[in-house]
């Protein structure tokens, strides 16, 4: 604080407008009254009810549907993608391009799958949301996974090569556990943007099968309840945890390297 000096009252300003109305909604989750928003008491009775809400269950079911499948096929495409553009790929034009999908508009990207998918004739539902978040999903990973291979030392490949393993061998046994904490890392992060995404979802998924924002979108329409605000706080622990985690894998690779 004393580095800081006077930026210390922005700053703390800053985290103040970020921080407190995230906080009010988890302490309102606890609230024993139906109004979301006028303190009478502690409860947890929210997050009882919020467990035999059908509508909210489904879309849970859905969401994470998606964002297993998204998460896996992201990770193996993302890897793959990291490492051809940066051990084949000396055009930086098509380095930048391979990162387009996770830096482009989700309104964009929302509107071009959908026109796409009309295309095709493709029928909408959880399959086609599930290969739209790959398309972002894979570029998140990629660059998570890029940013590890600078660490990574090229000649433990080439001594591997030298005694005698396949490109394949090498490729299980040394390149992957090398790449481990960036592409676990770069999974986590897939999977956390997958769980709460709303904007391609709302537009490239079927009315039978809504993920949870987008339950979430219709229950909030009629105003907010403690339902909605226990729901939230536990997306939002999963959120924390999933982006610390990864965090921290990033650091842990970079330390070993």
């Amino acid at each position: 604080m004393r580095r800081l000096g006077w930026t210390a009252i922005p700053l703390g300003l800053t985290f103040l407008f970020l921080y407190v109305p995230v906080l009010t909604l988890v302490v309102m989750s606890f609230n024993q009254s139906s109004l979301p928003f006028r303190w009478t008491g502690f409860s947890t009775q929210w997050y009882g009810e919020l467990l035999q809400n059908e509508e909210v269950l489904t879309g849970l079911v859905n969401t994470l549907i998606v964002a297993v499948g998204s998460t896996v096929l992201s990770t193996i495409l993302g890897t793959l993608l990291a490492i051809g553009v940066h051990r084949h790929v000396r055009n930086r034009f098509l380095d930048a391009l391979s990162l387009g999908p996770a830096i482009a508009p989700d309104i964009i990207m929302a509107i071009g799958l959908l026109t796409f998918y009309s295309t095709l004739g493709l029928t909408l539902g959880l399959h086609s949301v599930l290969l739209s978040h790959v398309v972002f999903g894979t570029a998140f990973v990629a660059a998570v996974v890029k940013a590890r291979l600078n660490h990574v030392d090229p000649s433990l490949e080439e001594a591997s090569r030298d005694l005698g393993a396949t490109a394949v061998g090498t490729f299980f046994r040394i390149t992957i556990p090398g790449l481990l904490p960036g592409i676990v890392a770069g999974a986590l992060l897939a999977f956390t943007l997958s769980l709460d995404e709303f904007v391609i979802a709302f537009f490239t998924n079927g009315p039978a099968t809504p993920t949870l924002p987008i339950v979430i979108y219709s229950m909030v329409r009629f105003g907010v309840t403690p339902e909605l605000n226990a729901l939230a706080a536990i997306l939002l622990v999963i959120t924390f945890t999933a982006i610390i985690a990864a965090q921290r894998l990033t650091r842990l690779g970079e330390d070993e390297a």
